[in-house]
């Protein structure tokens, strides 16, 4: 399972909306062998008063949260993160200095999914890559 986060700037967001999802769904897709089906996105748009950062990082700053069930490993992880920024740069030209990414892995017990515990879901993919 992987739910994405993504904040930023709320009318360059907006005009990258569409490029970011699918940059960022190609990346999981790559880097974990996730199904193309499983996209769970959020785009969180906010007011430059409400999103402060360093100037350098510019209006195109964007944040990627992804919570994922743990037991990915290293490799994978990494692997994720680079695809990322690839894929986000390709997609939309936001360079990487302006781009951070944060995974947050949890055990399959501590999430709630269709109506039960994921640790008693048949997933139809591979957490261990």
């Amino acid at each position: 399972m992987a739910q994405v986060v993504v904040y930023g700037h709320r009318d360059s967001l907006r005009a990258r909306r569409a490029a970011l999802s699918d940059a960022i769904h190609g990346a999981v897709m790559a880097a974990l062998g996730y199904p193309a089906e499983k996209r769970f996105q959020r785009f969180i748009p906010l007011d430059d008063e409400d999103f402060i950062h360093p100037d350098d990082r510019g209006t195109d700053y964007t944040i990627v949260e992804i919570s994922l069930f743990e037991g990915r490993s290293e490799r994978a992880r990494r692997q994720l993160i680079q695809e990322l920024f690839d894929r986000i740069e390709q997609a939309t030209g936001t360079a990487p200095h302006s781009v951070e990414i944060t995974l947050f892995e949890t055990p399959r017990a501590s999430w709630g999914i269709r109506g039960m515990n994921a640790s008693d879901l048949q997933l139809g993919y591979a957490v261990d890559v």
